[in-house]
């Protein structure tokens, strides 16, 4: 099926959650034809008036189950589980179930390069949009990341390159996507509060490259031995790249990033055009490069794309420095594989962890802890679970809020540490996401220094 020939003119279509992703596709929807309804649980959602100008019909507040087993098709938005009853209720009456990615790819003109993985998706993902750009491409980058897919359609073109970061959420309810490129960054434990277990979140990240044919690429980290064991059976042109072994295709070594040709080693980029701090980050931006070069792009680009980068905002952001000590934002790193990386990047750590736990052990911070790490200071519902872990490692302390964890996270550091958020758990349990939850660390460490 190509991009022209899914149609659903007439069709009565339900989309499931009003976050960006879900009124994104409502509004696709329409345009292209359907009679849709917008459903969630919430009473009000800002876009209201909106949306029903646009011809869409609400159900706010609650979920008709009719409305369910009587539609043609149903689009998941990826914050919604499949295990929802209603939704459980209407594949069981033969209703297709499909998500907002799903959608919105079958009506894209252009290739598709998507990136998914535990961590790092969103830096790489921004990394290769721009090495791209520099290289002449016409690109598009959304996903998880910026703009939902479905907000992409209308100025996809046949030369257009959609960048797109994919999380398991957005992969578990693909069918026929299917990336020119793909790429699998590393995995470990991660969402163990959505999905079932390891398993399924693993096979829904493996559905990245379940449509790619032989000639298609798919980028794989040589590091990630739980990658490279899940990707040994892929159709596509197989490529691994790495910052610690030289056998891969693509590689660090000599003050470059080389790519292994027949014909000898290419250098790619400098190393010193890269002004990330930490191995994890150089990996983020090995797999850009690998990418970038296979989608066309040059050394000059490569390294164009790097000046002045760096990184994104809630990344292993440097937010302040008091005296000697550093305060740094890496609120995204909402799993223990993320936050055990960004403590490893540093020295003297007070790391700032917990949140709502969503899986893994915190003992896996342990060693990484005891090679960096000065204290702990636990935040969140995970708070008596942080403390368990970690107290016979280093000293552990509690705090309500997280302005008294900067305080006390400071009083710790000082005289020459780091004060490191790198929470290991989701933020929901006292913020609205990652994002709130790193602008607040920020606002508070301006505010500790200022009254300092």
């Amino acid at each position: 099926m190509t991009a022209t020939d899914f149609s659903v003119s007439g069709q009565r279509v339900l989309v499931v959650g009003a976050a960006r992703s879900g009124v994104a596709a409502a509004q696709l929807l329409a345009s292209r034809g359907a009679v849709v309804t917008l459903t969630d649980a919430k009473q009000q959602i800002p876009q209201e008036a909106e949306l029903r100008s646009a011809g869409i019909r609400l159900e706010l507040g609650r979920h008709d189950t009719r409305t369910f087993t009587s539609s043609n098709l149903i689009v998941m938005s990826p914050g919604v589980p499949l295990e929802m009853r209603e939704v459980v209720l209407a594949r069981a009456a033969g209703v297709p179930v499909i998500g907002e990615l799903e959608l919105a790819s079958r009506w894209l003109r252009g290739p598709i390069v998507a990136i998914t993985g535990t961590k790092g998706k969103s830096t790489t993902t921004t990394l290769v949009g721009r090495m791209l750009e520099a290289a002449g491409r016409r690109v598009l980058v959304g996903g998880n990341i910026g703009l939902p897919v479905s907000a992409q359609v209308d100025a996809s073109t046949a030369d257009t390159v959609h960048v797109i970061e994919a999380s398991s959420f957005q992969l578990e309810t693909t069918d026929r996507f299917r990336p020119w490129i793909a790429a699998l960054l590393n995995f470990s434990p991660d969402h163990l509060d959505r999905h079932p277990d390891q398993a399924a979140y693993a096979a829904a990240k493996m559905r990245i490259f379940a449509n790619q044919r032989a000639d298609d690429w798919a980028v794989v980290n040589a590091d990630s031995t739980e990658a490279v064991a899940m990707t040994s059976k892929v159709r596509g042109r197989l490529v691994t790249y790495s910052v610690e072994d030289v056998a891969a295709d693509v590689h660090v070594g000599r003050g470059f990033v080389w790519h292994r040709t027949s014909e000898g080693a290419i250098p790619l980029l400098p190393v010193a055009a890269v002004h990330l701090h930490g191995r994890h980050m150089l990996s983020n931006v090995v797999a850009a490069t690998t990418i970038s070069h296979l989608a066309g792009a040059g050394g000059a680009s490569l390294a164009q794309a790097l000046a002045g980068f760096h990184g994104l905002e809630h990344v292993m952001e440097l937010v302040a420095t008091k005296g000697s000590v550093r305060f740094i934002n890496d609120s995204k790193a909402t799993n223990i594989d993320a936050a055990a990386k960004s403590i490893e990047s540093f020295d003297k750590v007070v790391a700032i962890i917990g949140g709502k736990y969503k899986g893994g052990e915190f003992t896996d911070l342990a060693a990484p802890l005891r090679a960096h790490g000065r204290a702990v200071v636990a935040i969140g519902e995970a708070r008596p679970l942080v403390r368990q872990a970690l107290i016979d490692v280093v000293p552990v302390v509690d705090a309500d809020t997280l302005a008294d964890a900067v305080r006390q996270a400071w009083d710790l550091a000082a005289p020459d540490g780091v004060v490191l958020l790198a929470p290991a758990c989701s933020s929901f349990d006292m913020f609205a996401d990652y994002a709130d939850r790193g602008r607040q660390f920020k606002k508070e460490v301006q505010k500790l220094i200022s009254e300092a």
